[in-house]
């Protein structure tokens, strides 16, 4: 039984005034209330829904007044959100150093010492290590990105996108000095992520990603491209990567950061004349790498992943055992110059269509042995199962 009553036991029964009224029957006790307390115990109950309806009440009250003032409620929001984020920006700015970059219609992106907002925040100002970079229609349309795994690509990649962006939105942004011509799109293809739901693998989603792009650039837009072709077979990928990096020069003349771990594409240099090598310098001691975090001019020839499988904590066997691999396996895929034979005999697409030949010249066959000459040359059809059997016994002596 809910609500408020007052318990006397049975011994106490005769000394109950009358106006009690019985609420419940128990074994050694009964329960009483009474008026009074019947109608507090209906005020107690009753006030929640009394305040909910109260507050209903209050919320419309207002919200009919506010309704009355709409517009010039939200007016006033828009100028504060407009006031907050200048207000926002412009502390940023005061604070970390940023400039006023120069925004204009040129088709010039030029950083000098560019900083990753986010990333210099993590690690601090002075830890941070600047870059500056230079894209342009002219002269260098297409930046092959390479180095080493954990060195700073992506970082170098983003900030360029991120910079073009703050600057323009009208922000300052995070360099000495940055001239930007505007850009009509910022499209980017990195990490790696798969597409269960639709039945779609980490590569076919890259890929997607990939032909969208290519598909919607323009001459205009800037590209981020991060690792194209890693999901597949390495020839698959080099092939992929090298294809749509020379599309992007040859087709699209966007201009566009493309990294890889693919050092075959640095030959692309050597047969486009807008596309530049850059890497990230790293410096090796004691067969540990130090990653200097610097971009500069050239190709690298390492990843280095060895080293970062280390850094991760990889068992030393592993570690041990890779680098064992890794040997062999430079011996079979390089030429004594430490050059990758798969970049043999790539050049310049053809005049007539985009159709890149990756590998070198079929080898010339050796001229054949003499077991070879008398195998060709002796006639199975006549010979009887004791001379056939002869015969291999005769081969046999002359190959030991």
């Amino acid at each position: 039984v809910f609500g408020y009553y007052i318990e006397i036991s049975k011994a106490n029964l005769q000394l109950v005034p009358e106006r009690y009224l019985r609420k419940q029957t128990l074994a050694n006790s009964e329960r009483y209330f009474t008026p009074e307390l019947k109608d507090f115990e209906e005020k107690v109950l009753n006030a929640e829904s009394r305040r909910g309806a109260l507050e209903a009440d209050l919320f419309n009250a207002v919200r009919t007044q506010v309704a009355e003032h709409a517009g010039r409620v939200g007016d006033t929001a828009a100028a504060l959100a407009e006031l907050d984020a200048l207000a926002a920006l412009a502390e940023l700015a005061h604070h970390n150093g940023y400039c006023r970059p120069l925004v204009d219609d040129s088709d010039v992106i030029e950083i000098t010492e560019g900083r990753h907002p986010v990333v210099e925040e993590a690690v601090g100002r002075e830890a941070f290590v600047p870059n500056s970079i230079r894209l342009d229609r002219e002269s260098q349309s297409l930046i092959v990105l390479t180095g080493p795994n954990m060195a700073g690509k992506s970082t170098v990649m983003r900030q360029v996108a991120l910079i073009t962006i703050m600057a323009q939105m009208g922000g300052f942004v995070p360099a000495r000095a940055a001239h930007i011509g505007v850009v009509d799109r910022v499209f980017t293809r990195v990490g790696a992520a798969d597409d269960l739901a639709a039945g779609r693998s980490t590569f076919m989603v890259e890929m997607y990603e990939t032909a969208t792009i290519l598909k919607e650039a323009t001459p205009r837009s800037l590209l981020i491209l991060d690792e194209i072709g890693r999901g597949t077979s390495t020839y698959d990928g080099v092939s992929i990567a090298w294809a749509v990096a020379e599309y992007i020069h040859d087709v699209l003349g966007a201009k566009a950061l493309f990294a890889t771990h693919y050092h075959e594409l640095t030959d692309l240099a050597e047969v486009k004349p807008r596309v530049r090598n850059h890497t990230i310098a790293v410096k090796e001691w004691n067969d540990e790498v130090i990653f200097l975090r610097q971009l500069v001019p050239g190709g690298a020839n390492r990843s280095y992943g060895i080293q970062v499988a280390r850094l991760a904590g990889l068992p030393k066997a592993v570690i041990e055992r890779s680098k064992a691999v890794l040997n062999n396996l430079q011996r079979i895929e390089h030429d004594e110059a430490g050059r990758p034979r798969l970049a043999e005999g790539m050049g310049a697409l053809p005049d007539a269509g985009l159709q890149l030949s990756l590998f070198a010249p079929p080898p010339i066959p050796a001229a054949p042995s003499v077991v070879e000459q008398e195998l060709r040359s002796v006639d199975l059809d006549n010979l009887s199962p004791k001379q056939a059997l002869n015969f291999l016994y005769a081969l046999r002596e002359r190959l030991r």
